[in-house]
């Protein structure tokens, strides 16, 4: 017996059926829009409602048959899935003044089957704007905010359950606790669905797939396309198995020789190919859809190298993957009927992408370089075989070392297919909108220290976020402070969907980590427009700051990056943190925050930024606590060895967890 996922649009939503396998529980996943006829005859032993971008109260809300929740069937609804059933059960959804994107305490009633063996009062992700502000008749609230804002009710009776947060995601602290508490006490599931299962179903899937044909793997040397390569390679046949690495220009340094070593391991002939100048030089057809439901519209990009928009960049260098494979399947003389292209595409790269193996209802947070327009319909000529898309980044880990990879492989941190490419903020002006100025007036107000906190502001909002370290006083101990709005644009995920936001930046004499940590979170929290907090290390900044250093994916920038990713990847493998630090990506970020504000002349340096990332899911993450899981040593040796890259500005700490900021900035 299974349960179903209903699939609101979640990017959280395949966590669920993650969690789920994780407890041996089959799964099966449904559009939200599935009806309660089509359920009946399928025996599920439960039914999951998955978060969603989406207003219940909205007109584009997606359907949604409520009869499913008189069904008899336990129902746990999450996020949206919350809404849904307080609208079922006549209660009241209303719109939040202050969103709530992060991790934050609740008060649970644990005498409730779903809270049991949890803490009274634990921690959780919570991400929406709407929430629920009455329950109705049948119903008992049973868990809360520290305000009072509800985050969970039941009716344990009939078996439905709802919680605001997200109980998937590891941010979530007792998230699998509540999950085996409703598959195991409340619906009466059996855990009887094991990972060697699904090895065997991958291995299964490969070899019906190319059949008597070739597999050409594009391998980037990183984790997933090593365990594709081998997975492939078990299933067909090492002699069956064309391994191609293309080094599109955009590696790390001494990147390509490194994969070259690490694949002849694995017993792969490997096939390398220099495309770097056709990379810079390639351009895409990039087709939109307009909003007013007209017909959809196409163009020609520009040459990669002159290209500032990030969706296109992505888009550029993933069709370029596949015209240079194309290439050279016909310079190996191989016919392109004979060959399945696989690939290492992870649920996370679908989800954020938005495709429809895996969500089609999710909402698109970028582009992975493995699944732009041409993949899919290489896919949907069934050319491509993707063995790892159920699984996720911990999950591949696990199933390499299982197939005999060794550790230096499959502990490698992450490195995204585009390379350094994606790593650039390219920009030809600085992102400043209509609304940067108040926007930055109220970032600096946080730092004035003779503003008066009215509770009904959002810095009384913010002075209340950080009651748990003193609230706005508690700044002092930073001693000279300052806070401004940088020019640029980063992307984030709140709410369950994408946003392009502003950056702030913090600078101080005596930074104490983890307030700053606490203030970072608060100020996504109060103010929607800013997605990503940093610390700037030098000299107190103070704003505004609105001159970028015009930034295209040039040899000189590329350099610069390399070098300095070079600084702080060689760091982390000194002092062994590749492992606790589970990805720890290094962005070229265009500001000289030295240069004269009353200049005109042309900046020339750039920042460079740190951004730590612990995770188990690679979905949901925090940062590296300097003192804590990072060194403060270690980080001053970083920031010296960047600092002495020449064209450096100064050197950035990202703040942020995700939500709201991506792992990437772009």
């Amino acid at each position: 017996m299974s349960v179903c996922i209903l699939d609101a649009g979640s990017q959280y939503g395949k966590l669920i059926d993650r969690v789920l396998r994780e407890l041996c529980v089959n799964t099966d996943l449904q559009p939200l829009s599935t009806s309660a006829a089509d359920l009946k005859g399928k025996n599920y032993k439960a039914i999951v409602i998955s978060g969603g971008p989406n207003s219940v109260y909205a007109d584009d809300a997606p359907s949604f048959d409520e009869s499913i929740f008189t069904m008899g069937i336990p129902v746990l609804g999450i996020c949206y899935g919350m809404q849904l059933l307080s609208k079922f059960a006549g209660g009241t959804v209303g719109q939040q003044t202050e969103r709530q994107d992060g991790q934050h305490p609740i008060l649970v009633e644990t005498d409730s089957a779903l809270y049991k063996d949890v803490p009274e009062k634990t921690l959780v992700l919570l991400t929406h704007g709407d929430t629920v502000v009455s329950v109705g008749d049948r119903f008992r609230v049973t868990a809360k905010t520290q305000s009072g804002t509800i985050t969970g009710f039941e009716d344990a009776e009939r078996k439905l359950y709802a919680v605001q947060f997200h109980p998937e995601v590891t941010l979530t602290v007792n998230g699998h606790d509540m999950f085996r508490n409703f598959l195991f006490d409340i619906a009466g599931c059996v855990a009887d669905c094991t990972i060697e299962d699904r090895r065997q179903r991958c291995i299964a899937e490969v070899r019906e797939t190319v059949g008597d044909k070739l597999a050409l793997v594009l391998v980037s040397g990183g984790v997933d396309s090593a365990v594709c390569a081998a997975l492939v390679g078990l299933a067909l046949g090492p002699e069956r198995v064309i391994a191609l690495h293309i080094d599109n220009g955009f590696m790390r340094l001494n990147e390509s020789s490194t994969v070259e070593e690490s694949l002849q391991r694995l017993g792969l002939k490997l096939h390398v190919v220099d495309a770097s100048e056709t990379f810079y030089h390639g351009t895409t057809t990039i087709t939109q859809k307009p909003k007013d439901g007209s017909d959809p519209t196409s163009f020609e990009t520009n040459a990669l190298c002159t290209v500032t928009e990030p969706e296109h960049k992505r888009k550029i260098i993933g069709d370029t993957f596949m015209k240079v494979a194309e290439s050279e399947t016909a310079r190996l003389k191989l016919k392109p009927e004979d060959v399945f292209l696989a690939q290492g595409t992870l649920r996370p790269d679908l989800i954020e992408s938005a495709s429809a193996l895996a969500s089609g209802a999710a909402d698109a947070i970028k582009t992975h370089h493995n699944d732009t327009a041409l993949v899919r319909a290489l896919r949907d000529l069934g050319r491509v075989v993707e063995p790892l898309k159920d699984y996720h980044k911990d999950e591949v880990r696990i199933l390499g070392r299982e197939l005999g990879l060794p550790d230096d492989v499959v502990g490698r941190q992450p490195f995204p297919g585009p390379g350094l490419a994606i790593r650039v903020l390219c920009a030809a002006e600085p992102y400043v909108c209509d609304d940067f100025d108040e926007t930055n007036a109220f970032l600096a107000s946080v730092f004035a220290s003779d503003m008066p906190a009215d509770d009904r502001s959002k810095l009384g909002a913010v002075n209340k976020a950080l009651a748990d370290v003193g609230g706005l006083a508690a700044l002092g101990t930073l001693g000279e402070r300052a806070a401004t709005l940088l020019p640029v644009r980063t992307v984030g995920v709140q709410g369950d969907g994408r946003t392009y936001s502003y950056v702030g930046c913090i600078s101080c004499a005596t930074p104490q980590w983890p307030l700053l940590m606490h203030l970072a979170k608060a100020i996504t929290r109060v103010c929607h427009n800013i997605n990503r907090v940093v610390y700037c290390f030098g000299n107190v900044v103070r704003g505004p700051v609105k001159r970028i250093t015009p930034t295209l994916l040039t040899p000189d920038v590329l350099g610069q990056l390399r070098k300095a990713d070079a600084v702080v990847n060689d760091l982390l493998l000194r002092h062994s943190l590749t492992t606790t630090l589970s990805q720890v990506p290094v962005i070229s970020v265009p500001i000289d925050l030295d240069a004269d504000p009353a200049s005109t002349e042309t900046t020339t340096k750039r920042c460079i930024a740190i951004r730590t990332f612990i995770t188990s899911d690679f979905m949901t993450g925090i940062p590296a606590t300097p003192g804590q899981e990072l060194g403060v040593d270690v980080l001053s040796e970083m920031v010296a060895g960047i600092s002495k890259v020449s064209g450096v500005s100064r050197v950035l700490f990202d703040l942020t967890a995700k939500p709201p900021g991506t792992t990437e900035w772009e």
